[in-house]
């Protein structure tokens, strides 16, 4: 009998084995798992892990508390669909021609990110990549534009660049809650409803190897917590009054911290359900921002103030200063990336691109032209990256950084040099102790507009 008992414990024992080393290895045939998390208009001071005053995003603390936390990272450009159509294609997105400079308008229904284009969901689902986005679009308003033309199996969110976080109609009145293809409405709050679409994919996905882009569209006006009351209504248009109900103009604080908090719990549940599932080991998670979020807001007579943090940074939204574009940046996977870590290489929106497609072991097609780079040496093993010089522009407003240096022109022509080494904040305008590095950069900025401008009428 002891005989028996012994026989049945070592097969028992060997199968415990054989089932665990099969799972390991399967695990590390999966390509990683990719969660991009994206807020809207959060500003570099709006969260715990860059402003040590603020107390409630303690989810967001804890994902940079456990990975890596970049203090120099920039949107590709200073307002919504600009950094989405960079995200998207890995290039700058003046090559898309002047409309992607700045916001796209829902009442221009017929554009949208070109169909040619090759977006990073293309290049994961072709890799073998589950792909799902539960959130903001802004790249486009109706069909075909929309993002299961773009490469994503899965879509269930907004089109347009802002709605109601209630009733989920946009400023210009029209209804906007889609289902993959179809648009069909749904009661719930905003962020709320974004978490839950993100989970339930996980869920579903979680024996497979899944591209999962979470555009959250808090913080964005209008400024409406969970508990703020719905404000639109369909067939009625907002394109003024487009900020929601505001009791104080000169204090929009409140209802922006009750939308942080609300994203922060979005981001923990999805922190703890990669957590749960045993995922962790082989998911990348980032969290980032569009662009730098709105100090103030004045508009038809309405002047909005104590809206968004941007920090010690000059400018806000729509700025081409560094409150305009420099952004949270956090990444976090465990056992790869070294937890606690502080990193101040310079990085923009668009090196996500060549950084998925690299850790997924994609190819890209031949002679597709990108301008990011991949940040995976400096995110697994914190190498420096190869020294660039980067762009911003919108409008009349252009900026252009190499190194420390950063010279930025204003709409009506002024230009100003900065050291950001020493000058994060702008203050201090060197350019006439510097002439010749304005002219320089000057010059490099000149060029650059004239490549990407040559490349507009390929999407024609």
């Amino acid at each position: 009998m002891n005989v028996l008992t012994n026989l049945v414990s070592v097969v028992l024992i060997s199968l415990f084995f054989c089932v665990k080393i099969n799972a390991q290895n399967t695990q590390q045939d999966t390509k990683p798992n990719i969660i991009l998390i994206m807020a809207d208009d959060l500003g570099y001071g709006d969260i715990g892990p860059y402003n040590d005053e603020i107390d409630f995003t303690p989810n967001i603390d804890r994902l940079a508390e456990e990975g890596m936390r970049f203090t120099d990272f920039h949107s590709n450009g200073p307002m919504c669909s600009p950094t989405r159509a960079a995200l998207m294609t890995g290039m700058y997105q003046h090559r898309l021609g002047e409309r992607f400079e700045g916001a796209l308008n829902s009442k221009t229904l017929d554009e949208g990110l070109p169909l040619q284009a090759i977006t990073i969901a293309e290049i994961l689902k072709d890799a073998g990549y589950i792909t799902g986005i539960f959130g903001k679009w802004h790249l486009g308003f109706e069909k075909p534009f929309i993002p299961t033309n773009y490469g994503f199996d899965e879509f269930r969110g907004h089109l347009s660049g802002d709605g109601d976080y209630h009733t989920h109609i946009n400023r210009w009145g029209l209804k906007d809650w889609w289902d993959n293809d179809d648009l069909e409405m749904v009661e719930g709050y905003n962020t709320n409803l974004i978490t839950e679409y993100s989970l339930e994919f996980i869920n579903r996905h979680k024996e497979e190897s899944f591209f999962l882009y979470v555009p959250y569209l808090a913080i964005h006006f209008p400024w409406q917590g969970p508990e703020d009351p719905p404000h639109r209504k369909a067939g009625e248009t907002y394109g003024i009054d487009k900020w929601g109900i505001i009791e104080r103009q000169d204090n929009v604080r409140p209802h922006v911290v009750s939308m942080i908090r609300s994203l922060d719990q979005g981001v923990g549940q999805i922190f703890d359900k990669i957590n749960e599932l045993n995922l962790e080991n082989n998911t990348l998670i980032i969290f980032t921002s569009d662009n730098g979020g709105y100090t103030n807001y004045y508009q038809h007579g309405n002047r909005f103030e104590n809206i968004s943090d941007n920090g010690p940074l000059k400018g806000q939204k729509t700025d081409v200063y560094e409150g305009g574009h420099r952004v949270p940046f956090i990444a976090y996977w465990p056992g790869k990336i070294k937890s606690g870590t502080e990193n101040d290489e310079t990085v923009v929106t668009m090196d996500l691109f060549p950084t998925f497609s690299d850790l997924s072991g994609a190819k890209l097609p031949n002679n597709y032209k990108i301008d990011g780079i991949s940040i995976l040496p400096t995110l697994l093993e914190s190498k420096k990256l190869t020294e660039r010089t980067f762009y911003w522009k919108i409008g009349r407003k252009w900026a252009v950084r190499e190194g420390p240096w950063k010279l930025v022109n204003e709409s009506n022509g002024s230009r100003s040099l900065f050291n950001l080494n020493h000058d994060i904040g702008e203050e201090t305008d060197l350019s006439k102790d510097n002439p010749l590095i304005v002219k320089e950069l000057t010059y490099q900025y000149q060029v650059w507009k004239r490549e990407v401008e040559s490349d507009t009428n390929i999407w024609e």
